[in-house]
């Protein structure tokens, strides 16, 4: 507000000094003669005012925008890392969960293939060493295959690039070179 300070001043020097040289018998229309320049003086002084605090609001204006556009970048960048974080985080657990599954399953397949080497067992034990052999022959056969795919699986999974990425923020401009 110190910016007004000078004007209003300056309003009240041009006024008494408009009234000091005015005449001492002001009657009629001389009254005119004193109040015609202090309208004129206080309507450029209101118009000085008017200009002053547009500038200054359109100063705060630009400045609050500048402000939000921070704030609203910053916001942007930490809603993509929670984003990312949540991605890695639901990646981690899913990773997670295929393995459990994955263990169980083996869990499961091995006791199936153990049950089935166990009865071809127990027929050759029992005479029936066509059937027990049979048996035997296609339990370690389709073990030796679920143990070749297992394999290949975690061949395949070493093979996959782990990439870091980094948070990509949403509307940055693009590098040129």
């Amino acid at each position: 507000m110190l910016k007004f300070l000078p004007g209003i001043l300056l309003l009240q020097v041009i006024t008494v000094v408009l009234v000091l040289i005015a005449p001492t018998e002001l009657s009629g229309w001389g009254w005119l003669r004193l109040v015609i320049p202090v309208g004129i003086v206080g309507v450029l002084t209101a118009a000085w005012f008017s200009s002053m605090a547009a500038h200054h609001n359109k100063d705060e204006i630009s400045r609050l925008q500048e402000c939000h556009a921070k704030e609203r970048e910053a916001l942007r960048v930490n809603a993509e890392r929670a984003k990312h974080r949540v991605i890695k985080q639901a990646h981690q657990e899913t990773i997670q969960e295929v393995r459990r599954t994955s263990t169980q399953a083996n869990i499961k397949v091995g006791m199936a293939f153990a049950g089935a080497a166990g009865i071809g067992g127990l027929l050759l034990l029992t005479q029936f060493i066509t059937l027990g052999l049979l048996m035997l022959t296609t339990a370690g056969g389709a073990l030796g295959g679920y143990v070749l795919r297992i394999r290949q699986e975690k061949a395949k999974m070493e093979l996959l690039p782990k990439t870091k990425t980094k948070p990509r923020l949403i509307n940055a401009s693009p590098t040129t070179k």
